[in-house]
């Protein structure tokens, strides 16, 4: 088994660094690549990984102008060397014992039409990501995400590449997913491999940037839903009446927001307690992605 491991990257050197250093320290004996594919980083990312080669062995860099992770991943599948490919994304520090685990899981199914899914743990601790603990926020339900899998080449061949139409933030991976799904692909979750997904701690600086995140969800959320006109996905990208109501009815009809929470949210950020502001703001963030779904809906004449 040949791993290549897919990272696409844009301005985030700090915690890639991290990420990279990681990969390095892999104590699976077999081979592997890591396809990093920076997509157009502006902070001096391909000049730091081509000034230290002698750090990241493993590292083969890929550059393209800044078009999106869709793209930037379809790179890294072209160039990969490797017979099967992992996923994960640039702000992730995994174990290292995190090839191993993949390894493991997916030689105990050969021959079967599977993925693995690893692990993923969110946390805002920089300096030792690892610490912290599995949270019940943590679970995903998702089929197909790439911030944790493995697959082999062939499924992702066969299945063909990430939609570059979803240009904007979001589900360019569970759209993938719905297509290896019709393939008969079971998802085989591999806990052991282990990632802790790194993000700041929350401030309220971060809303404007969050709130503009949910409404291109939603837009994209509609090329989803054009693809693939079914009621999961509907479920998926929250364009339910019964997500209208339950955010609506959560968030007060929008009068729960980022203006008149700002005091409570700060608040809490205040008493060293930022995760659990970030999950009362996504009341309100979730409200906006449900009326940024129905915006593009409408918009796209649908």
């Amino acid at each position: 088994m040949f791993f290549s491991v897919v990272i696409p990257t844009y301005n985030r050197l700090a915690i890639l660094t991290k990420c990279l250093e990681a990969m390095e320290a892999q104590r699976w004996e077999g081979r592997y690549e890591i396809v990093v594919v920076d997509d157009g980083s502006t902070d001096g990312t391909v000049a730091f990984l081509q000034d230290h080669p002698e750090r990241f062995s493993h590292v083969r860099l890929l550059v393209q102008d800044h078009r999106g992770p869709a793209a930037a991943r379809n790179l890294g599948v072209a160039g990969a060397r490797g017979d099967t490919v992992i996923f994960i994304d640039s702000d992730l520090v995994v174990t290292p014992v995190f090839l191993e685990f993949h390894a493991r899981a997916l030689e105990e199914h050969a021959g079967d039409a599977v993925f693995t899914y690893g692990r993923v743990v969110n946390t805002c601790n920089f300096e030792h990501p690892e610490s912290e603990p599995y949270k019940i926020t943590d679970f995903s339900a998702a089929y197909f995400a790439t911030g944790n899998v493995a697959i082999a080449r062939r499924w992702l061949e066969k299945a063909g590449p990430f939609d570059e139409a979803f240009s904007l933030y979001g589900w360019e991976d569970l759209e993938l997913g719905v297509r290896l799904k019709k393939l008969g692909l079971k998802l085989v979750k591999c806990p052991e491999a282990v990632g802790y997904h790194w993000h700041p701690p929350f401030t309220l600086k971060q809303l404007p940037s969050l709130i503009q995140k949910e409404y291109e969800r939603g837009r994209m959320g509609v090329v989803f839903y054009r693809k693939h006109p079914s009621w999961d996905v509907r479920m998926m990208i929250q364009m339910t009446p019964l997500h209208q109501a339950l955010w609506g009815l959560l968030s007060l009809g929008g009068r729960l927001n980022e203006k008149t929470m700002a005091p409570l949210l700060q608040y809490l950020i205040d008493r060293g307690k930022p995760q659990l502001a970030l999950e009362l703001a996504r009341v309100f963030l979730n409200w906006y992605n449900v009326r940024g779904v129905y915006a593009a809906y409408r918009e796209a004449g649908s």
